[in-house]
């Protein structure tokens, strides 16, 4: 059960890490091109779908990240299982306390300086994302050889 926990977890984190990738560099950054007159309808809708992508594999990585400081896989300390949760806690935390914000202001109209500080802050989860991705592939191959 836990490699199976453990194959889960990495999945969901391997896919939301090329999520917020192309967020950074693609989506977000395209935001500018949309049209002020526009703007509010386009934010509005990408915030709905948006959510419907992301809500259920991050909802399940923060589930298994969890299930995983409980039914650890043979050879993995729980220092690592506990970086990784403090890692998805930034995500979260960063989540909730810049980009939502960002996000609440963008869908009153396109903002220069708020579209700005979306892009530089959204660096923080894709570092995180990248990192935790890094670190559960390393695990990962640690446990093949196991």
């Amino acid at each position: 059960m836990a490699t199976a926990l453990f194959v889960a977890h990495l999945a969901v984190t391997l896919f939301m890490t090329g999520v917020i990738w192309f967020v950074q560099i693609v989506h977000y950054p395209l935001f500018r091109f949309v049209g002020n007159s526009e703007f509010a309808r386009y934010e509005a809708a990408h915030t709905f779908w948006t959510t419907w992508v992301v809500a259920p594999p991050m909802l399940t990585e923060l589930t298994t990240a969890v299930l995983l400081l409980l039914f650890k896989p043979k050879g993995i300390s729980d220092g690592i299982l506990w970086l990784n949760l403090a890692l998805l806690s930034a995500i979260w935390l960063s989540t909730a306390f810049l980009q939502v914000p960002c996000h609440q202001r963008l869908s009153q109209g396109f903002d220069a300086a708020t579209h700005h500080r979306l892009v530089v802050t959204n660096w923080l989860r894709t570092v995180c994302w990248t990192v935790r991705s890094g670190l559960l592939l390393w695990l990962a191959a640690k446990l093949v050889r196991v």
